[in-house]
């Protein structure tokens, strides 16, 4: 793990808050793809740089798949294990070198602003006819998805009508749940962590809640909400639970949100963007700091294709 200063590399990580809280970065890359503009949206000239073990990437590669744009946007995938050299591209199964031959994502980054300070993150949608990153914000370039790509492909994941109740879903749950796991694992004391994990339960009983009105999160539709929430909830059993020590309860627990994981699992596109091999690699040997021998457990058993009950709404 580390960071770009000046675009240098520095094995530097965060600072925790004076309370031990776990602090995020903003991302820093917010242009559009925008008809006309600087970032027309057109097939084959952008590239996605993803991980398949992060959740956050993850959204982005469900929205291609479900979308059709896999002849659209092109996507190298990074290596599951994140050491002091930060993510780095490999041969190794499932993965997708850099068509331009950088070793590490964070040469993806320098290539876009030599002087680049910040976390090197994925996802990242990189223009090949300017040479650089448009935007590394998941949720921005999902919609930017939406906007431009969703055409005749049979599906809307966030149609004009329902935005409102997307977005509002979206944020709902990004600070108990999306980053309430991060902020339960990387809490340094006590209270910090006993604060994140019970925002985080909360969040997960609201959704359990809503989940019983209806079939998605924003009504019987499929939408980013629910993109954003599944790439959480498929990791919550195998990883965070222990990792992070988010056992309060499991999603199995939860007879909703179970039964909502195994439906969107299920649905086409879905299941070959999510790598449970990579996703245990990842999160086992790349945070050394709470796992230091990175002993990867075998477990849980996990059966995303069970049958569900979510047809009933």
């Amino acid at each position: 793990m580390g960071m770009l200063v000046n675009g240098e590399w520095t094995t530097k990580w965060y600072t925790p808050d004076e309370k031990g809280r776990f602090v995020r970065s903003t991302t820093s890359f917010r242009d559009q793809l925008e008809p006309g503009g600087r970032f027309a949206p057109e097939p084959g000239r952008y590239r996605l740089y993803v991980a398949y073990a992060c959740p956050w990437a993850h959204r982005t590669l469900l929205a291609r798949s479900l979308y059709g744009l896999q002849d659209a946007i092109d996507v190298s995938i990074v290596d599951t294990f994140m050491g002091e050299d930060g993510w780095a591209f490999s041969e190794n199964d499932g993965c997708i070198p850099d068509p331009d031959g950088a070793a590490f994502l964070r040469d993806v980054y320098v290539r876009a602003a030599a002087d680049y300070t910040g976390r090197v993150t994925v996802p990242v949608l990189w223009d090949t006819r300017e040479g650089t990153i448009v935007n590394n914000e998941s949720r921005e370039i999902i919609r930017m998805f939406s906007d431009n790509f969703a055409a005749g492909s049979g599906i809307d994941l966030a149609p004009v009508a329902l935005r409102g109740a997307i977005d509002e879903a979206i944020t709902a749950n990004y600070g108990p749940i999306n980053n309430g796991v991060y902020m339960s694992g990387f809490a340094t004391t006590q209270f910090a962590y006993e604060e994140a994990v019970t925002g985080l339960f909360e969040g997960l009983d609201r959704c359990e809640a809503r989940l019983g009105e209806s079939r998605y999160l924003a009504g019987n539709q499929l939408t980013e909400a629910d993109i954003c929430l599944f790439t959480t909830l498929i990791r919550f059993d195998a990883v965070y639970v222990c990792h992070f020590k988010c056992n309060l309860r499991r999603i199995v627990d939860y007879p909703n949100l179970s039964n909502y994981l195994r439906d969107v699992y299920q649905l086409p596109g879905v299941a070959e963007t999510c790598r449970m091999d990579h996703i245990k690699q990842h999160y086992f040997r790349s945070h050394d700091s709470i796992n230091p021998h990175r002993v990867v457990p075998i477990g849980p058993e996990l059966d995303f294709n069970a049958p569900h009950d979510r047809d009933r709404f």
